[in-house]
């Protein structure tokens, strides 16, 4: 303690007042010293977890990028296919004749399509490869196993629907086989022993050469886009089947969560009195939308197929679910979008004579606008990535065409990488699991800059 010195009337010593100053100063100065200090350390700590942040995303982004984008193209080979009538020993399409019944037609169709799939159509894919490359005439037995199974189908569907091809030459793009592809691609450690190899020697090095000619080239994948699912072709498959089944979805949360949550957010922050009923609403809704995503799953699974008997599998049911999902998300926003608008708002539309719609709709609602949308999206997002609920309403099947209504039976994005990653041939579709997440990530990014594009758009300041 710093004593001071009076005189006689009262006053302080002069030397004592200037070491009272100073010790006055040296505390001020080692406070802010120390409050300079805390900044600084609490800067430091809050840009490190910042760019830890960015990093992780960093890291999770390349890994994903690193292994999905090499997926996006595929070994194939351009072959000129001859359509050799000697192979192609079919007769003519079927033509309807007067006085027939539609019965016996369809008779004769289908005797004519059985006989197109007893052509040999590998014959004439190996011929194909042999005019490519005539150096490999003497393994022409073996040439089946360098392309994948659905290039046969292919040609038999051309054939039938256009049967002038027969005794054409026509030059066709063939997939390799899955094989074939993780092979050329060194997925596979090229050193292990030929019993822990899934290809023969002989194809192996028959791959190789032909790659070296130039034959077997990369090209951009499209099978992925517009392919659905196969497992007979792995070579083939593609995410169409569960992009369109998670479109379909998608439109049905859309039209039913938002709708009936912007509706109820509206009723319940503007028009509800204030009592216990309303509270216990408000308190299930915060409940609700901290609820694990698979319990709303096993509530489809009860309600919407057990109950309802609804399809099972069908993006209907999907939809259904999510919306129920999204329904507390959207609710919520909403209340926080329209609770945001300020009271002098209100209080000026009701003091010109503005009814309590009006002032609503007319007043707050436009206000509120951008924050609505940016939750509405974020929510419809959210759900688009869901995929635990989808998987206890049988979403998990596997479904090898492309759903045209939602009621027809249908997988989802995330699902789709859900099996995709735990396929058999790991070494191929770990590369197509990574590029279905790009996709997925794709569209998650493009919903969220969507949302944040109409936020700025609709953005009013007061």
């Amino acid at each position: 303690m710093t004593t001071t010195n009076t005189n006689s009337l009262g006053h302080i010593d002069p030397q004592n007042a200037i070491e009272l100053r100073n010790e006055r100063k040296r505390r001020i100065e080692s406070s802010l010293a120390k409050r300079h200090r805390k900044e600084k350390t609490f800067k430091v700590f809050g840009f490190s977890a910042v760019i830890t942040g960015l990093l992780c995303v960093a890291l999770l982004f390349g890994s994903i990028l690193a292994k999905g984008l090499p997926a996006f193209w595929q070994y194939s080979f351009t072959v000129p296919v001859y359509f050799d009538p000697s192979v192609i020993q079919v007769g003519a399409k079927p033509t309807p004749i007067a006085n027939e019944s539609p019965a016996k037609f369809e008779e004769r169709m289908i005797a004519w399509q059985t006989e197109m799939g007893m052509v040999d159509w590998d014959m004439l894919l190996s011929k194909a490869i042999v005019a490519k490359d005539p150096k490999v005439a003497a393994q022409e037995d073996e040439l089946s196993s360098l392309y994948t199974s659905s290039e046969t189908y292919k040609l038999r569907d051309m054939v039938m629907a256009d049967p002038s091809l027969i005794g054409q030459k026509k030059d066709l793009n063939v997939l390799v086989d899955a094989n074939v592809d993780v092979w050329l691609s060194g997925n596979i450690d090229r050193s292990l022993p030929d019993e822990q190899q899934q290809l023969s020697p002989e194809i192996r090095q028959l791959a190789d050469e032909l790659k070296a000619q130039g034959i077997i080239e990369k090209t951009f994948n499209t099978n992925i886009f517009f392919n659905p699912d196969s497992r007979s072709s792995p070579a083939t498959s593609g995410l169409a089947g569960a992009f369109m089944g998670s479109v379909f979805m998608m439109l049905i949360v859309i039209l039913i969560s938002i709708p009936i949550g912007v509706a109820s957010a509206i009723y319940l922050e503007e028009f509800a009195p204030k009592n216990i009923i309303t509270d216990i609403v408000e308190v299930n809704i915060n409940n609700l939308a901290a609820v694990p995503s698979i319990v709303f799953g096993l509530l489809g699974a009860a309600i919407f197929i057990g109950w309802m008997h609804m399809p099972l599998s069908a993006p209907l049911v999907g939809g259904l679910v999510l919306s129920l999902m999204t329904l507390p998300t959207v609710i919520i926003t909403t209340r926080a979008s329209l609770k945001a608008v300020p009271p002098s708002i209100r209080q000026a539309a009701l003091g010109l004579g503005a009814s309590r719609l009006q002032t609503v709709f007319h007043h707050v609602l436009p206000l509120a606008l951008p924050g609505i949308l940016t939750g509405a999206i974020i929510g419809v997002a959210q759900a688009l990535g869901e995929t635990a609920p989808l998987l206890l309403i049988g979403m998990s099947a596997f479904v090898a065409s492309v759903p045209a209504t939602p009621l027809d039976q249908s997988t989802a994005l995330p699902v789709q990488i859900f099996l995709w990653q735990g396929n058999e041939l790991r070494n191929f579709f770990e590369g197509r699991t990574a590029a279905a997440i790009i996709v997925l990530l794709a569209l998650m990014i493009g919903l969220n800059s969507l949302a944040i594009w109409l936020r700025k758009k609709f953005e009013v300041r007061w």
